[in-house]
Formats: structure tokens, sequence, C-alpha cells
């Protein structure tokens, strides 16, 4: 007796035909997705304690890798080949293969991000989640996509590797000249070296050099009353008194909470030391283009452009503030307030361990609010709940040039800069926005 095989083969047929329509389903890649995996590396940087300067770098080549992968796609957007002199692009993708470009994109946000962080199993895990799904929607362009993203992080990372990262972790510590009072001293409590002391050799992106906006220099040392330097000296005393007694009143104190972003907080407890962990000013920044992306509804490819001009302002604002730091080489309020008015006295934020002129949060802010001004325009109001992680309200601001003005002062109602420091540094800042803004081409 024949077995009728057409019935048997047509189940197999159809089997095989939704197997494969199971596995061909569109791979949508979403912005809260890439938010997720930005927050995940913010997330590690908390944990890893990463310096405000390094965490700059760690933030901006992933976000360019996955920029430029848009820019092969999307005609809207201009690649970086040729804006930023010393760099030459990315590998073109194969358009032969279906490449889902902004799952490479992702891809090459994840792989560099890894390669810049200590923590890697956060971003691991994190990747093969989304690794998972994806290859069961569609295996065949997850893999061509994959491999592409992998080839993108692998080029930017050579041209990462040649800013002169490596080379400033074998230099020298900064010498502390204890003999002169108007230099820099470690501060209590923990009595830090100066961090990154070398930073300014960084390679930079735009500025043609690291001291291309050297600020004007701070008022001049002395402890005269009649100084503007001892004016400015005496303002940070007075007006920490001032707040001090009005204690949860106090508006300042909030703001100077608010804007802290220091990651080497030390609290003794008896003979105990430990270290509370907080962003850095740079990742506030982060925080507001995140904010500032869902508050405008931005698509994909537009949340990519926003992190990545933002991130290339933060990375030369740092080099650009830390060039003048190490140069002026200027003591912090709390030194000489302990010498002269008051040897129990206290800032109300920890003072941050390197010298004190410009202000680094007011640079970064500046830089930031500056960009993300060009991006999303002048009168964007948002509420920022970056600061709700460790227990403080959100604040809300009418433009981000507001809260960049916000972020300077705090400094000086904290206690850790004068007011030179902070107005001089945010004008700084804006210079370095302005530079980002002025030169490159990334939207058309």
């Amino acid at each position: 007796m024949k077995l009728n095989k057409t019935p048997l083969l047509l189940v197999a047929l159809m089997v095989s035909v939704i197997a494969c329509k199971d596995n061909s389903q569109p791979i949508v890649v979403t912005t809260d997705e890439f938010h997720k995996s930005v927050d995940k590396v913010v997330d590690v940087m908390v944990h890893d304690i990463f310096s405000p300067p390094v965490a700059s770098r760690v933030f901006v080549y992933p976000n360019i890798a996955a920029y430029e992968i848009i820019a092969q796609e999307n005609p809207d957007y201009n690649s970086l080949a040729g804006q930023i002199e010393h760099f030459n692009g990315i590998p073109k993708a194969d358009t032969s293969k279906k490449i889902n470009y902004q799952l490479a994109a992702l891809v090459a946000h994840m792989e560099m991000s890894k390669k810049l962080i200590f923590s890697e199993n956060v971003i691991e895990e994190f990747r093969d989640s989304l690794y998972q799904v994806w290859k069961s929607k569609n295996s065949s362009q997850f893999e061509a996509s994959k491999a592409y993203g992998l080839e993108v992080s692998d080029s930017i990372t050579k041209w990462m590797n040649k800013d002169n990262y490596a080379q400033t972790r074998t230099m020298s510590k900064f010498r502390v000249d204890s003999d002169d009072e108007e230099r820099w001293q470690p501060t209590p409590p923990t009595y830090m070296d100066g961090l990154e002391p070398h930073w300014s050799k960084i390679r930079p992106f735009l500025l043609d050099s690291s001291a291309q906006f050297k600020p004007i220099p701070p008022p001049k040392y002395s402890m005269d009353e009649n100084s503007d330097f001892y004016k400015e000296l005496k303002e940070v005393y007075d007006t920490s008194l001032r707040i001090t007694k009005e204690g949860d009143e106090s508006e300042e104190i909030e703001i100077a909470q608010f804007w802290d972003c220091n990651p080497y907080v030390s609290v003794t407890r008896g003979h105990l030391m430990f270290a509370t962990k907080k962003i850095t000013p740079g990742a506030h920044w982060i925080g507001i283009t995140k904010i500032a992306c869902k508050t405008d509804k931005a698509d994909f490819d537009k949340t990519l452009f926003a992190y990545t001009k933002t991130s290339i302002a933060i990375a030369d604002a740092f080099i650009s503030c830390w060039d003048e730091k190490y140069r002026s080489n200027l003591v912090r309020p709390e030194t000489l307030i302990n010498n002269h008015f008051d040897d129990e006295w206290k800032p109300i934020l920890q003072t941050p361990p390197f010298p004190e002129y410009t202000s680094g949060h007011s640079v970064v802010s500046g830089a930031s609010a500056t960009v993300l001004t060009d991006i999303f325009g002048d009168n964007f109001s948002f509420l920022d709940d970056t600061e709700t992680r460790y227990g403080l309200p959100i604040r809300s601001f009418q433009s981000f040039n507001k809260a960049a003005e916000e972020a300077a002062i705090s400094r000086m109602y904290g206690g850790i800069h004068y007011r030179a420091a902070v107005e001089v540094g945010i004008g700084q800042g804006k210079k370095v926005g302005n530079l980002v803004v002025d030169k490159l081409k990334m939207k058309n």
C-alpha cells in the first residue's frame, strides 16, 4: 500500500512558512531603548566612581559611534568626518545586506560603552536581553546589523585610542606647593590629590587647543580687605553663614544640593569613613538632554543627534576648564576661610579635589545649555528630575540657560567657588558651546 505523501509535504511546507514568518518580523529599535542604554552607562559610572573629566569621555565616544551609523542612512544628518579634523569617519555599510541602522547604532553604543567602564556585566546583561528579543524577531537582520555595529565600534575605538588618554595615565601626580597660600591645597575630609592634572593634554574634538578659550586670570590673590579677592572670599563666607542660619527655608541651600554632582563625597561617622556616590556635572546635563528629547518627543535619530552634539560640547568644556584649573592653580575658599576666619567652618557642599578657577560645573553648564538651546529653542521649559534618585526634589526651568545660570551660582552658594570662577566659567562654557554650534553642521 502506497502512502499519499502530498498532505505530509503540505504540512511540512506550512510549518516552514510559519517558522520563517515568525522569524521575519521587522525589528523596531525605540528611543526608550537608547535612553536606557545611556542610563546604564550613568549607573555604572556612579557605581565605579568616574571623575567628571573621564566621565565626559565615556559619554562622547559611544554617542559618536551611534550617530555616525545613523548619518550613513538618514540624509537629514551629516557625518562628523571632516568636521572634526582628526576624524576620518567609519566604514561604509554593505548596502547589499538588510541592515537596521538604528539597531546597529545601539549595538555600537553599547559596545563602545562597555570598553570605557569597569563594571562591564551591567552593560552586557542589558545588551544580551535586547539581543535575545531582536534575534527572535529577525535573526538575519539582527546578525547583519550587529556585525556592522561591532565593525563601527572597532573603528571608533582605534580613533579614540589616539586621544592621549592612555599617556596621561602614566604622567606624574600634581605637585602641591604647600609654602604658597594662594596655590591650591588638598581639602578635607580626605585630602585627595588633585584629579586629572594632565587633562588639558587630551585631544579635543573642536577646540584648536585646550587654551583656545583661555579666560581672564582670577582676581589677584590678596588678603587686604579692600582687594577684589578678599571681597570675593568674604562673600563666600558671609553667604554660607546667612543661608545656613536660614536652614530649611533657604532656597540657596536647596539649589546648592540639587547641583552638587560630586562623585567624591566622603562621609565620616565616628571612626568610619565611606563615600556616597553621585553623578558628575556632565552626567546631569546628559540627563537634561534625555528630558529634553522626551519632552520634545524626538525620534530615534534626533535623540542620537542631541546626545552626540551635547556630549561633544561637554567633552571640550572639560578640556578647556581643566587647562585653566591647573594653570591658575588657585586655592579653594575652604582653605582660606579655615586659616583666616574660622578653623571649624565647613562649606555646604564638600569641596572637590582640584583647583578652584574656573568652576567646572559653570563651564560645562554654559556649553551644554548653548548647544541644547540651539537644538530645542530658547524658551524650552522642562522639569529636571535628574537628582530624584538622590532624594532631591524636581526643579523646573524656563530654559536651558536659566538652568545653567542656577547651576553656576550653586557653586558659590555651596561654598566651593568664588564669584569670579562662576561668572567667568559660564562665559567660558558658552564660548565652547558656540564653537560646537557654529562649527558642526550635523543636521540639514
